[in-house]
C-alpha cells in the first residue's frame, strides 16, 4: 500500500467517523470537545495531588510535569509542527470538505496534523495514570481522552491519522515526563511503595481517587443535559 491509498483511506474513514443527523450528538460532541468543560476535571485532579502530596516541592514538581506534557504534547505542536507540515483539517481540504459535517459553521483551523486535543488529553491520562496508579483512574482517563479524540473526528476537524498520531506522541510525551518526575523526586524523596486496601501502591488515598470518577461522571451528565437542550436551540 504505497502513501496515496494511505491517505485516501484515512479520508473515506474520517467521512465513517464524521458527523450525524442526530442532534443531541452534534451538541454532546460541542460539549465535549469544549475545553471549559473539563475544567472541573482539572480541579479534581489537582486536589488529589495536594491531598495526598505532603510537601510543596512534591506538589509544584507534579504540577510541572502536567504543564510540561500540555506544553509539549500540544503546545509546541500548534506553533512549529501544524504550520510545517501543512495538512488540511478535513473541514477544509478541498477533496472533501464538502463531504464533511459540520456543527455550527465549526471548522477549527487552517492544519490538523497532528491533533493537539489528543496529545493533549493522552500525555494528562498516562502521566496521572503512571503517577498514581490506580487501575479504575486509568481506564477512566483513558477513556476521556478517546472520548475528545471522537469529538474531532465526528466534527469533522481531525483526521483518524491525525488522531493516531496524537495519541502516539501525547503517550511517549506523558511517559517521558513521568520518568523525568521520578528521576527529580527520587533525589530529594525515597519512594514508597504501600500495599493497602485503601492507598494505591504509590500512596494515593482511593477515596481520594473517587472523587475524580465522580467528577467525570458529573461532567458526563452535564454534557449530556447541554445535549438535550441543544435539540430545542
Amino acid at each position: 500500500m504505497d502513501w496515496s491509498s494511505i491517505i485516501g483511506f484515512d479520508k473515506q474513514l474520517l467521512l465513517f467517523f464524521n458527523g450525524s443527523d442526530s442532534l443531541f450528538l452534534d451538541g454532546m460532541a460541542k460539549t465535549l470537545t469544549t475545553a471549559s468543560t473539563w475544567i472541573p476535571l482539572y480541579v479534581a485532579l489537582l486536589y488529589v495531588v495536594l491531598k495526598n502530596n505532603n510537601n510543596v516541592q512534591k506538589v509544584m514538581l507534579i504540577i510541572a510535569g502536567a504543564a510540561l506534557c500540555v506544553l509539549l504534547a500540544g503546545s509546541l505542536n500548534d506553533i512549529f509542527i501544524k504550520p510545517w507540515v501543512c495538512r488540511w483539517r478535513p473541514s477544509r481540504d478541498p477533496e472533501i470538505a464538502m463531504l464533511v459535517d459540520t456543527v455550527n459553521g465549526y471548522r477549527g483551523g487552517d492544519y490538523g496534523f497532528f491533533s493537539s486535543h489528543a496529545a493533549n488529553t493522552f500525555s494528562i491520562a498516562i502521566f496521572f495514570s503512571l503517577l498514581i496508579r490506580s487501575r479504575v483512574l486509568t481506564v477512566a482517563l483513558v477513556l476521556w481522552s478517546l472520548t475528545n479524540c471522537w469529538t474531532r473526528m465526528y466534527l469533522g476537524v481531525h483526521f483518524p491519522g491525525d488522531i493516531l498520531c496524537g495519541l502516539v506522541w501525547g503517550g511517549c510525551v506523558g511517559t517521558g515526563i513521568w520518568y523525568l518526575h521520578q528521576r527529580i523526586r527520587r533525589r530529594y524523596d525515597v519512594s514508597e511503595t504501600y500495599i493497602s486496601t485503601e492507598y494505591t501502591s504509590t500512596g494515593y488515598l482511593l477515596g481520594d481517587v473517587h472523587v475524580v470518577i465522580l467528577v467525570l461522571t458529573l461532567t458526563l451528565l452535564y454534557a449530556i443535559f447541554r445535549s438535550c437542550l441543544y435539540i430545542y436551540q
